[in-house]
């Protein structure tokens, strides 16, 4: 028996495709209510089609309410038709897959929540499916990957994979590509929260919203500088190398050529905190007279063991975290650290998004928010002229 020929399904016509991409831009509030759409001329050039198929495209969108002609003036963005009320249910996935053990997170999620123009939108906070087999933290990330590609979420936030334990960072990196890849190839839109997606230096070229990491390294550095510490060390996890630490640790380095004083290999500790052994051999070994961890958590596990080896703090080693966690006043000795604006994050994040939408051609950008220094006792110290010459301090 002759096998039937493949059915061709026909081609969709070129104004159908001028249509749809056009309804797509201004339901995602690419165009808000009220605006003029870009002219037919303007048009023609961009699709490469005639006059007759973009006004055709043109009428169509008019037909279901979602522009209108001004004699003389061009065609308009409808207040209330269908394009309104859509944009107002836009929703928006969170990728946050090592949530839960980093704690800024909670905070700038209540950020972009409070954001102005938040309750306007739905946060669907994607999440493994609990049970399935292997989700390990690559795993579980493309399950929520594949969950906002699913649901047709408007953007995403996401905070690439930072915690490593068995993964290599080649394994970590790569699943990252993988995820931006498959939101690219989706035409999902990203904003980039706290973290970028490739080692420091080196950037996604994609919109990214957190702390300024290099100057808060410098900031914590130069207080202790300016208390008299004179063999800083700057302190991190080996499992967790995120580009915000890597930033951090640049920081750091610059603060100490700064003040004329070499910065030897040594001065950058990468210490697996759960090995209380290891922890007390580079102490003992590297004899600093101060550490800026790479944050609070850090900074809390190096205080118990320093205090279990006798050693006093802040008289014979100083210590300075970054984050100010909501606990860390009240750690042992109450520790010194960087406020990190959480909430302002969010919100900026959140408008961030909400412009990348409206216009999408912008160049890719990166947003910056200054840490506060907040003193302690772990520190020794008050802030100093060097710290109000240089930042701005509460």
């Amino acid at each position: 028996m002759t096998p039937s020929p493949p059915v061709r399904r026909p081609a969709q016509p070129k104004y159908q495709l001028v249509f749809e991409n056009l309804r797509k831009e201004i339901l995602s509030g690419q165009y808000q209510a009220g605006e003029r759409i870009p002219s037919e001329a303007h048009l023609e050039k961009r699709f490469g089609a005639s006059r007759i198929t973009i006004g055709r495209a043109v009428r169509d969108l008019c037909h279901q309410g979602l522009v209108e002609r001004r004699a003389g003036s061009g065609t308009f963005v409808r207040a209330n038709g269908e394009g309104r009320r859509e944009k107002r249910a836009l929703s928006f996935g969170l990728m946050i897959p090592d949530l839960g053990r980093t704690d800024i997170f909670e905070f700038i999620c209540q950020g972009l929540a409070e954001a102005p123009h938040a309750e306007e939108h739905a946060l669907l906070w994607c999440n493994a499916m609990p049970g399935t087999p292997g989700t390990g933290t690559l795993e579980r990330a493309w399950q929520i990957c594949q969950q906002c590609i699913t649901r047709q979420v408007a953007g995403v936030f996401f905070a690439p994979i930072e915690e490593a334990g068995e993964i290599t960072a080649a394994e970590r990196e790569g699943m990252n590509t993988k995820i931006l890849a498959a939101l690219k190839a989706a035409q999902i839109p990203v904003v980039l929260l706290d973290r970028d997606a490739v080692p420091f230096p080196g950037r996604s070229g994609l919109d990214l919203v957190g702390l300024d990491n290099w100057r808060a390294g410098m900031l914590a550095t130069n207080h202790l500088l300016g208390q008299g510490s004179r063999r800083p060390v700057f302190l991190c996890s080996r499992q967790r190398m995120a580009s915000s630490v890597e930033e951090r640790i640049a920081g750091f380095c610059a603060a100490i050529a700064g003040a004329g004083l070499a910065c030897e290999a040594e001065q950058v500790q990468r210490v697996d905190l759960e090995d209380e052994g290891s922890l007390r051999e580079m102490v003992e070994a590297v004899r600093p007279d101060a550490f800026v961890c790479a944050n609070d958590r850090t900074a809390g596990r190096l205080m118990q063991v320093l205090l279990g080896l006798g050693i006093r703090i802040p008289q014979e080693v100083r210590i300075m975290g970054v984050d100010d966690i909501p606990f860390a006043g009240f750690f042992s000795v109450p520790l010194s650290t960087l406020h990190q604006p959480c909430r302002e994050i969010g919100q900026v994040a959140m408008q961030t998004m909400l412009e990348r939408l409206k216009r999408p051609e912008m160049p890719a950008r990166r947003i910056s928010l200054e840490a506060t220094l907040v003193v302690r006792e772990s520190c020794g110290g008050k802030i100093s002229a060097r710290d109000e010459r240089e930042f701005l301090v509460e």
